[in-house]
């Protein structure tokens, strides 16, 4: 195993292309939402099945993370990237020639399958990064695949103006070629710390980790609910803008995705904020903050002023949940940040999914005013659980003290024999 940086010192501009890299790797997944009546009209979709691009992607990708992801921790990393950003690119030029909507679903879940080497970049970054820089770097990362995941969809609608929806996905899928190749040049050989086992026991490690570390189930449960109400609005926001009393074309429903990048942009503050111990508040109040998003959302139906109220707060609240969450699972053990990364993206988008689906057949039955009401549901669960998981951590915490206390009045008293009493003292918890 070759470890080029072992002070951690790697270039920043590295960090840049990985950031960047990230970004063009999750747009692929969100570039059919503000071509969904598009792509219906020509491929002669109803929107029910027309969303479920959407969800594909979204499956696919978390599919992609139980299966790809684990395997940095086992194989050799710069070659599972520049694999799977190989097979993306390929992927996508099969999405550009889809005759019909089976070969487009089909297409666009293996591409979201194996654009999970985003998420193979970012504990790659976190493992080259100087400790005292750790959490800036997954801020400069996150921030990339954000904005990815943002702009995509504005990206989107302007290349469509200007050639059509399938233009999307050649311009894509050339992009991801390229980066192939400077990754394969810029990356360092870097392998993974689990050789030793097997593919299934690489698995079976992963979901034990569910299993054996309480607060990283608590916390993509938490994960999926926000993304999921994320999901709900990007998801029948087109729906929305192109009927009456918006009619808005694909490229102006794509310019919503640089309302959203404010929020993508303060990925690296909020996390500078969470390494200073404000993890919790940062949860709390993006999860009321994501409640709240939706009484402006819901006036949004006939004020372009509250709808994009409504965005930015919705959006604002979802990246500082998220920077919470990535604060307290990645510092959970190091040695297995492949594993927790697969488990813990697996929820979010697992949600993100679900509510995609969920969006769909609201939508279909009540419109923007049974979408709202989807969304803040879902938000308000993401506080409550977050309260729940507080009061289980501190019972958790205050269960350890008293075992604690108790060893060592059973050290005081059995102790006789003159050896040095050695006291236990519990793990803090986040």
């Amino acid at each position: 195993m070759t470890r080029p940086h072992p002070d951690g010192a790697a270039p920043r501009g590295l960090f840049l292309l990985m950031s960047v890299a990230t970004g063009l790797a999750v747009a692929g997944n969100y570039f059919t939402q503000p071509l969904l009546d598009l792509i219906g009209r020509e491929l002669g979709l109803g929107p029910s099945l027309a969303a479920l691009t959407v969800t594909a992607a979204q499956g696919g990708y978390a599919l992609g993370l139980i299966l790809l992801v684990p395997l940095g921790d086992l194989v050799e990393r710069r070659r599972l990237a520049v694999s799977l950003y190989a097979v993306t690119a390929l992927l996508l030029l099969v999405s550009a020639t889809a005759p019909g909507g089976t070969i487009l679903l089909a297409a666009t879940g293996l591409t979201a399958l194996t654009s999970v080497g985003a998420q193979v970049l970012v504990p790659f970054a976190v493992t080259l990064a100087a400790p005292a820089e750790r959490g800036r770097v997954v801020g400069t990362v996150m921030t990339g695949l954000l904005l990815g995941a943002l702009l995509a969809r504005t990206a989107a609608g302007a290349l469509a103006e200007v050639g059509g929806w399938r233009t999307v996905y050649w311009v894509n899928a050339a992009l991801m070629a390229a980066m192939a190749v400077l990754l394969r040049i810029c990356l360092p050989r870097l392998g993974g710390e689990g050789r030793r086992l097997s593919y299934p026991g690489l698995l079976r490690s992963t979901v034990l980790l569910l299993r054996d570390e309480p607060l990283l189930r608590w916390r993509s449960g938490i994960a999926a609910l926000s993304m999921a109400a994320f999901s709900v609005l990007w998801t029948a926001l087109t729906f929305l803008l192109v009927r009456s009393p918006y009619g808005w074309s694909e490229s102006t429903i794509g310019l919503f995705g640089l309302v959203g990048a404010a929020g993508a942009l303060t990925a690296s503050l909020t996390g500078r904020l969470a390494d200073r111990g404000h993890a919790q508040l940062l949860t709390a109040a993006g999860a009321l903050a994501l409640a709240a998003s939706w009484i402006a959302l819901a006036a949004g139906s006939t004020s372009l002023l509250w709808l994009l109220v409504g965005v930015i707060v919705l959006d604002l609240a979802h990246k500082m949940v998220l920077n919470g969450n990535q604060h307290v699972v990645y510092a959970l053990r190091p040695e297995a940040r492949n594993r927790i990364n697969s488990a813990f993206m697996t929820a979010f988008f697992a949600g993100g999914a679900a509510g995609s689906a969920l969006t769909s057949l609201v939508w279909a039955r009540s419109g923007w005013r049974g979408v709202c009401v989807l969304g803040a549901a879902l938000s308000v669960a993401t506080f409550v659980l977050w309260g729940l998981e507080r009061l289980s951590m501190n019972k958790e915490n205050e269960h350890a003290t008293h075992r604690s206390d108790h060893g060592r009045h059973r050290n005081r008293v059995h102790r006789a024999d003159g050896l040095p009493e050695r006291e236990e003292h519990p793990s803090p918890r986040p």
